[in-house]
This record gives C-alpha cells, structure tokens and sequence, in this order.
C-alpha cells in the first residue's frame, strides 16, 4: 500500500481503498489532499501544534479533528516522518456493517449520501480523539485495507477553504470516483 509521496497522488491512491473498524467497512469514494506548510489550506500552514502533530508522520496514521464542535474529521497521514500532509477521508460507501452505520448516523434508511462528507465518515466508523495518531496500517481498531481502484477519477477544488489563498483555493486537489454516487458536489468536479 503506497500512503507516502506527493500529496495529490497518495490521495488518488487512497479511493477505493476500505476503512475497517469491528464490522464496519466504508470504501472511500471521495477525498481532499493538503499538503503542509506551503499550503495555506492545510492544518500545518503554521506549524507544528499539539492538534497536528500527527501530520507531521509517520504516513498510515490517522489524524482526527474536532470541526466547528460537532464533527470528527478522519484524515490519512501521506508524508514522509517530519513533513507535514495529509488527506481527508469526504465520503464513503458502506461495504459492511450496514445496521451499526444506519444506528451510528441515526439515520433511517440507504441513500447515497450516508457516508458523504467528512463528519459522516467518522460517524459511521464511530471515531473520536482516542483515535488520533492511531496506525492505520496495523490490525486492530481501525484499519486501512486495500481495496477496488476506480476505473475513473474526478479531480476540482477543494470545499471549505475560503481562508486559504487565491490560488490554494483553486488547487484541483480533492478527488472522487467517477463512478459512485457518495459524493459532495460532484458537479465541482472533472475528468481527471
């Protein structure tokens, strides 16, 4: 499993791939590269802090944060130890542990949405800060296994980064599977 390397290509690595936790299994379908400190959209724009030091590395570690108080945030560490960048996990299909998503997302039914956007993810794995820092690659908790590529990508800016630059802001650098419907504005999104 190839996680460490530039940023946008360890994101397109990760679509497909299944996050594993007890019989939850979520493909992920949706993801946002940030690339440390010379990405003013990135956690790390500032440095290393006690909420980011897990993107500082090893990569396959998880970096978890709390959003606008409501919502836990899984991203996948990508760089090499020392150098800050991650991805963030933004949708998801449910592969396994359909009735233990539905409870944990309270909702009640399937539509392609129940794991579309970052907060819906976490929730649906039930993750919360004890997981930050956790080793993805390693059996146990919470695991990242491989999975189907997509036979076609989607490329667009990323959501959400309005304090970012002009040019940050434009990056094409969140990705998606063309062909799966858990995804957030996929018509922001091209062929890739």
């Amino acid at each position: 499993m190839k996680l460490a390397g530039p940023v946008p290509l360890a994101a397109q690595a990760l679509l497909g791939m299944v996050l594993v936790r007890g019989e939850v299994a979520l493909r992920i379908t949706e993801v946002e590269a940030y690339d440390g400190r010379g990405d003013s959209a990135s956690h790390a724009r500032h440095g290393r802090t006690a909420r980011n030091a897990p993107m500082w590395g090893p990569p396959g570690r998880a970096y978890l944060y709390f959003c606008y108080g409501v919502h836990w945030m899984l991203n996948v560490v990508t760089g090499p130890e020392g150098e800050a960048s991650a991805v963030l996990i933004r949708g998801a299909e449910v592969v396994a542990g359909l009735e233990t998503v539905l409870q944990r997302r309270k909702a009640a039914k399937v539509t392609p949405q129940l794991c579309a956007g970052p907060g819906k993810v976490a929730q649906a794995l039930g993750l919360d800060r004890t997981f930050d820092g956790h080793d993805l690659l390693t059996p146990g908790g919470l695991e990242l296994r491989p999975g189907t590529p997509p036979a076609r990508l989607l490329a667009g800016p990323r959501l959400g980064i309005a304090f970012a630059t002009a040019e940050d802001q434009a990056r094409p650098w969140r990705f998606a599977d063309a062909d799966s419907r858990a995804v957030l504005q996929p018509k922001a999104l091209g062929p890739l």
